[in-house]
């Protein structure tokens, strides 16, 4: 209890301290992931050893929670930043993006995995799945922002608002398959992945979303129109939702990250444009306060033996992953893809696809259901390695992105 506590009060206090310094980090190059992961590593185990998760009990349980935890208050800020009109008018590019994107990137990060770390198949095939999504949480500085509305079309940064978001509750699929495939006979584990994960995991998951969505959504509006709601708790109805499709998801044993998404996009089409701006920022501010700690949990949880066993084949791997994993998806899929206009809106789309928050809560799951460190091993070099490389080239990428790519909405 008292190590717990020590959490709280740290994670506090560095909040505190961000906070009165947030005008000179907005203007920083630096994103605040970036900086929290730096602070998560100086007050970590192996440098100050003010936090040790390790001391706590299971660390693998307790970073699970808490990157579900960011995760679901995220993907409620990515549906609120998405126009209404967006899925309805982008379907095609959308179904694209995950139908065959998350395919090609699952392909791609588990032929790396296989070819440079010589794992299994199906090891590397789960490797490569948690590392599959791109990230709402570390995407959200590079797609909001003064400087993001000036140099990136609302189309591109729309697309990679609405794509992360989704493909993180649909990444339960591809990472429950080799998890399946690793601890039961192959019969048992498609059938396993077929009636349980994709019926009732992924499908019920999502009509429980949207019927959590929209039925919230419409309460909402009686509520204003009967003049029952007051301002300030509108600024936190829609924490409150995601929080309730958490919980509900994790009640009902179904993929809770793809339930709090759905009822976001659901809520968001039913609430007016004009209505949903005091939500988006409201939610805004609840993203900032779950996304900083789950970064600083992050650099306090780096195996860093682990990673000295992975050698410089890790390293390798990690760069391979950023470099290929997503680049050469979206450039296979630019022809498909009408709005990625031209090769700098492929590029763009490309590198910035971040391993995060969404592959932490799947490494800590499954390290937590398999008993196999070398999962957060391989899953936390690749995520710090994101973190580190898009934060620091988000901002000039960002510039030269509005000089060469000219804005045509």
């Amino acid at each position: 209890m008292n190590d717990f506590n020590v959490m709280v009060a740290l994670l506090g206090a560095l909040i505190l301290l961000l906070a009165l310094a947030s005008a000179w980090l907005a203007r920083s190059p630096l994103p605040p992931t970036l900086i929290a992961l730096a602070v998560g590593i100086g007050i970590g185990p192996h440098a100050l050893g003010w936090l040790d998760l390790e001391a706590m009990g299971d660390k693998a349980s307790l970073l699970e929670k808490a990157a579900r935890l960011a995760l679901g208050i995220g993907l409620v800020g990515v549906a609120l930043r998405i126009p209404s009109e967006f899925p309805r008018r982008q379907w095609r590019a959308m179904l694209t993006l995950i139908g065959l994107g998350m395919p090609l990137m699952w392909a791609i990060s588990t032929v790396l995995v296989y070819l440079i770390l010589d794992l299994p198949f199906w090891m590397a095939a789960l490797i490569g799945a948690i590392v599959t999504p791109t990230d709402p949480v570390a995407a959200t500085p590079i797609v909001t922002g003064s400087l993001a509305e000036r140099n990136i079309p609302e189309r591109i940064r729309h697309a990679i608002s609405f794509d992360s978001g989704a493909n993180d509750g649909l990444g339960y699929l591809f990472v429950f398959l080799p998890f399946l495939m690793l601890t039961k006979s192959i019969d048992d584990a498609l059938t396993h992945w077929l009636l349980t994960t994709l019926l009732w995991e992924v499908g019920a998951a999502t009509a429980l979303g949207l019927m959590l969505g929209y039925v919230f959504g419409k309460l909402l509006r009686a509520s204003e129109a009967a003049g029952a709601i007051k301002d300030e708790w509108r600024l936190i109805y829609t924490a409150a939702l995601g929080l309730l499709a958490i919980g509900v998801g994790k009640l009902i044993h179904s993929d809770e990250v793809l339930v709090v998404f759905a009822a976001a996009a659901a809520f968001d089409q039913v609430v007016s444009a004009p209505d949903r701006k005091n939500e988006e920022q409201g939610q805004e501010a609840v993203n900032r306060f779950f996304a900083i700690p789950i970064f600083i949990l992050l650099g306090t949880a780096i195996p860093w033996d682990g990673w000295l066993e992975l050698g410089w084949s890790g390293v390798l791997l990690a760069v391979a992953v950023l470099v290929l994993r997503r680049p050469v998806t979206m450039l296979l899929l630019k022809p498909l893809l009408p709005d990625v206009r031209s090769m700098p809106d492929a590029l763009f789309m490309g590198w910035f696809g971040p391993v995060a928050v969404a592959a932490m809560y799947y490494a800590a799951m499954m390290e937590h259901k398999l008993s196999e460190p070398l999962v957060w091993q391989v899953v936390s070099l690749i995520a710090c390695a994101s973190v580190v490389a898009h934060g620091i080239t988000g901002a000039p990428l960002t510039r030269l992105y509005g000089r060469i790519a000219p804005r045509r909405d």
